[in-house]
């Protein structure tokens, strides 16, 4: 088992002491629209996270019923305050906003999320590195680098092509020297090409999609899914899962990835990496323009 608690665990140790010797605090503004249940206990994270590193964490909670027009203004403040380094707009937003627009509306200096075009884009494209390369696939390649397991020349498999995990997940898969399969929701036996895999990574977000009949014996499966099913032992009387049956496919796999544990804290962990980059390049090129810094998990 992989286990990504442990590893961010460590990243964020790494970080705190990298942030301690920075000549600036590192600060996080996370926005959010409404009281949604999910995000909140989600930026709860981050912020816990965030003071273990070090940074500062700025929450602007705005009332559901905000404009595009008054939320993009917001981030552009923000954008302008010298003080900010990194700005997220937590989702999902409210149905009247265009989260498109609102998400593309940050400053690229500070789209520590890596959403943006640009940043995507970037993570494509083998003469150039993304300002910020976007959280959960980078923490993936992260997870999947840590088994030591060489990459170059051996077959991957994605399957969900979405812009925030999917797309760029292939990308750098890729940039390593892996033959890379995206399979969507049009792909024809999505098993067929999962079972060449030497690294498959799921993130649908349905559970249990992935049995043990799609996974190659010792293959490295990254499960991105979060899901939650019935389960009346659970106070909750439901309990998270991923979009692997983890009991099937561990016997099958040489390292695999349980959920929770294992993407989601990494996620968090490269958020926090991609906040401090941000506050060390821009203090970096204020003393000497051109320069710029930067944190390696």
């Amino acid at each position: 088992m992989i286990d990504g608690k442990e590893i961010a665990d460590g990243i964020v140790d790494k970080l705190r002491r990298s942030v301690a010797k920075l000549d600036a605090v590192p600060v996080l503004a996370v926005v959010l629209v409404g009281h949604h249940p999910a995000s909140l206990s989600y930026i709860k994270r981050k912020e816990a996270a965030a003071a273990e590193c070090g940074i500062r964490s700025r929450l602007l909670q705005l009332d559901e019923s905000i404009t595009q027009k008054k939320l993009e203004g917001v981030i552009d403040d923000l954008n302008a305050d010298d003080d900010v380094d990194g700005i997220i707009v937590q989702l999902p937003l409210p149905g009247h906003l265009d989260a498109k627009a609102a998400t593309g509306s940050v400053a690229p200096a500070k789209d520590v999320d890596g959403f943006l075009p640009a940043n995507v884009g970037a993570t494509a494209l083998n003469d150039h590195e993304p300002l910020f390369c976007p959280c959960t696939p980078k923490g993936c390649l992260h997870l999947i680098k840590s088994v030591g397991v060489p990459l170059r020349g051996k077959e991957a498999c994605v399957i969900g092509a979405s812009n925030i995990v999917g797309i760029p997940m292939g990308s750098l898969l890729l940039k390593e020297g892996m033959t890379v399969t995206t399979c969507h929701i049009d792909t024809v036996d999505p098993a067929a090409h999962a079972r060449r895999a030497d690294v498959l990574v799921v993130a649908v977000g349905k559970a249990a999609l992935v049995g043990s009949s799609w996974v190659k014996p010792g293959a490295i499966v990254i499960d991105v899914g979060i899901n939650f099913v019935p389960d009346a032992t659970r106070k909750a009387g439901k309990r998270m899962v991923g979009d692997v049956d983890f009991d099937a496919v561990s016997h099958i796999a040489g390292y695999i990835t349980p959920v929770p544990g294992g993407v989601g804290p990494m996620t968090v962990a490269m958020l926090m990496s991609n906040t401090f980059d941000a506050c060390a390049a821009r203090r970096s090129r204020r003393r000497q323009p051109g320069s710029g810094g930067g944190f390696s998990a």
